[in-house]
């Protein structure tokens, strides 16, 4: 039996892929940028095999601080250092902080414990933003966390993998969405912080 098991495991991945950076203008001095979270799993930690979300840096701020919170006994990985003069036009800083970002989420991912989070979950897979998971998590919404991961939380319509998880969607975001005007894309990925201001080719994390 305990072969078995040890077998399983053996065969279990977890892949996690951060791509596709959009850059976001709310006007002249303000601008953020998102990059895409792709994940495949044939773990059963996991309701979904296939999914994509939309995240930035500041999300990784706070998700890494609720799972903190959690799990106090626990030292957590660390996300890359937060650069005051960060420019997106530079690739090598942007190369960098996508490396980071993504070594990040590998890392997490490979404490059992965190794996049983439901914050995780809703950041990795569902199209919620950070006030709504914590509405969800305290039961605030009319969708559980099992319904907002599946995509029924985003005017309870399903999202692109329910209808086939076979094939990786690469615009899901309920509050940005990839192929509008709002943003464009560049390569490599970076994120910025909540609060980023831009002047020239550089966005200032605040």
């Amino acid at each position: 039996m305990d072969d078995m098991i040890d077998s399983l495991k053996k065969k279990e991945f977890i892949s996690v892929c951060i791509r596709d950076p959009h850059t976001h203008k709310a006007d002249f001095w303000h601008t953020h940028v998102d990059y895409e979270i792709c994940l495949h799993t044939n773990s059963m930690c996991f309701r979904k095999k296939t999914s994509c979300v939309r995240r930035r840096y500041s999300e990784f701020v706070w998700l890494r601080q609720r799972l903190q919170d959690n799990a106090v006994l626990i030292t957590l990985p660390k996300l890359p250092p937060w650069n005051p003069f960060f420019s997106w036009s530079n690739s090598c800083q942007v190369a960098e902080r996508m490396k980071g970002l993504q070594k990040f989420l590998e890392d997490v991912m490979q404490i059992p414990l965190l794996l049983s989070s439901s914050r995780l979950h809703l950041f990795l897979q569902s199209q919620l933003n950070i006030m709504k998971i914590e509405a969800c998590i305290q039961g605030n919404k009319r969708y559980t966390v099992a319904q907002a991961i599946q995509g029924f939380a985003c005017d309870l319509s399903p999202s692109p993998f329910e209808e086939d998880e076979s094939k990786i969607s690469f615009d899901s975001d309920c509050d940005s969405t990839t192929s509008s005007g709002f943003g464009h894309s560049m390569e490599p990925a970076v994120s910025l912080n909540e609060g980023t201001s831009v002047s020239g080719d550089h966005c200032y994390d605040a």
